[in-house]
């Protein structure tokens, strides 16, 4: 399993995970470019299973993790690598915060999701099951 293999995004490729073996561990380092206004993690799936790798944080001019797991868990086919958002994505209601005006969904806070579109911040409510 040693080798560079690509990290996706949905379709789309957007880094680049490093796997050395170390002894009974996998050594696994991954980079990608991000623009940081989601909090990503990367999983490594092999053979049906999927691990997380942990969440990418900021050095230098990208996004990195590091992480270590035991050989033994992972077995069969080449491993495929995924940066996937830290929180599902939430379908539902969207209301942009706005200090000037009164806000109607005092009582659904505990449902609600802070999320930013462009410069605007709101709450992402989801919908009802």
């Amino acid at each position: 399993m040693d080798g560079v293999y690509d990290i996706f995004r949905g379709g789309e490729k957007i880094g680049k995970a490093e796997v050395r073996r170390q002894g009974l561990y996998y050594q696994f380092k991954c980079w990608c470019d991000l623009t940081g206004t989601v909090i990503y993690r990367v999983t490594v799936s092999c053979a049906g299973q999927i691990h997380n790798l942990g969440i990418l944080a900021p050095e230098g001019d990208c996004y990195c993790v590091k992480a270590k797991l035991p050989v033994s868990r992972f077995q069969g086919d080449a491993p495929m690598f995924a940066a996937v958002p830290r929180h599902p994505e939430i379908q539902g209601l969207w209301v942009p915060l706005c200090p000037e005006e009164p806000f109607a969904y005092l009582s659904r806070l505990e449902q609600a999701v802070l999320e930013r579109r462009g410069e605007q911040t709101g709450l992402r409510f989801p919908t009802a099951q």
